[in-house]
């Protein structure tokens, strides 16, 4: 293996979005089952890479996202709203994001300071 080979492979692992997880290893990380993450994939909430033999795979980003589905349905909340509430915390989370970043680069003061 080529330093770059190695470099490539590395970066692949730190990446939150590649998918490393086989379904059933997901499962088991989250403790679920896979009869639940594909009722997730079926509500749209994650949507798995497939491989080249047609299997699922999940990324870190996609099993936080249905660890936090599960902590829902666990507390009771039906699937589709566990699957809603997750998305509406996902693009909030995004948004106070975006917002944070326009302030800083913006450099002067908020509007109606001056």
């Amino acid at each position: 293996m080529t330093p770059r080979t190695r470099t490539n492979t590395t970066d692949r692992f730190d990446d939150d979005d590649y998918p490393a997880y086989t379904m059933g290893r997901a499962a088991e990380m989250i403790g679920s089952t896979p009869a639940f993450l594909r009722a997730l994939g079926d509500a749209r909430l994650i949507t798995p890479l497939r491989s080249e033999g047609g299997h699922r795979r999940y990324s870190r980003y996609q099993l936080r996202v249905a660890a936090r589905a599960r902590e829902l349905v666990d507390q009771g909340t039906a699937i589709d709203t566990a699957c809603r509430i997750v998305i509406l915390e996902d693009q909030l989370e995004e948004a106070l994001r975006l917002n944070e970043e326009l302030r800083r680069g913006a450099g002067g003061p908020p509007p109606g300071d001056g």
